[in-house]
């Protein structure tokens, strides 16, 4: 009978230039396994799930970047989206000693952080435009709404309360959320248009997006030009 080999066995120090090996090609494809869905906030030091997380990504030279997507290459930094977490991990130093190396943290990261998130969020309503999901205008959103075809409910944070307030009840009748985040110049500029108040987003996937994002990102918007508070969406998602 033909002798067989026995295989060779790794050796404990290859096994650990491989796992190291492993580890640094997951950092260079966007921050390492993404089938694993939870993350530990570098601040708080919290085990959550990625979806309630940001990503910051490290660069070869050692800046944090914003990742607000998730995609970008590098090493990945994990940070509950708040401003004052935020803060207190520049402030004391988490990113670097979660890293266990220099980090390079600009003045304006927090700042940075608030513009690309709102930029991000602000996206998913032109994109539903394009699509032809999103109708805008008091008389065209109540339709949708009393027809049962709006899933979100967006208006301009400093708009006036009364018709805020007219749509938000009909809204809250037809357990739809309702989303108060962003003033009417963003909103223009979301959809191309102007004096933009009132906006409903069909059901779907970009409805979807949008009220996933906005559960993890609302909390990084600052308080409206009229002194109003941020608003977390109203009614329970659809």
């Amino acid at each position: 009978m033909p002798v067989t080999k026995p295989i060779p066995q790794a050796k404990p120090q290859q096994k650990r230039q491989f796992e190291k090996l492993t580890d640094l090609a997951k950092e260079m494809k966007g921050g390492g396994d993404r089938h694993d869905p939870t993350r530990r906030c570098v601040a708080t030091g919290k085990l959550l799930p990625r979806e309630r997380l940001l990503r910051f990504a490290l660069a070869p030279d050692g800046q944090l970047v914003p990742d607000i997507a998730g995609k970008l290459p590098g090493r990945g930094l994990w940070v509950t989206p708040e401003s004052r977490v935020i803060a207190e991990a520049c402030r004391k130093g988490a990113f670097s000693r979660s890293a266990k190396r220099q980090v390079l943290v600009g003045e304006d990261l927090l700042e940075r952080t608030i513009m690309l998130a709102r930029g991000h969020m602000l996206s998913l309503l032109g994109l539903a435009r394009r699509g032809g999901t999103l109708t805008a205008g008091f008389e065209k959103v109540q339709q949708w709404l009393r027809e049962g075809r709006a899933a979100v409910l967006v208006q301009a944070a400093d708009a006036s309360p009364d018709g805020r307030r007219k749509l938000r009840r009909l809204a809250e009748v037809r357990n739809v959320p309702v989303v108060e985040l962003f003033e009417g110049r963003s909103l223009d500029e979301a959809l191309g248009r102007e004096n933009t108040v009132h906006i409903a987003i069909a059901s779907g996937g970009i409805a979807d997006r949008f009220m996933a994002e906005i559960a993890r990102l609302g909390e990084l918007m600052p308080k409206t030009a009229t002194g109003g508070s941020e608003q977390a969406p109203s009614g329970a998602s659809g």
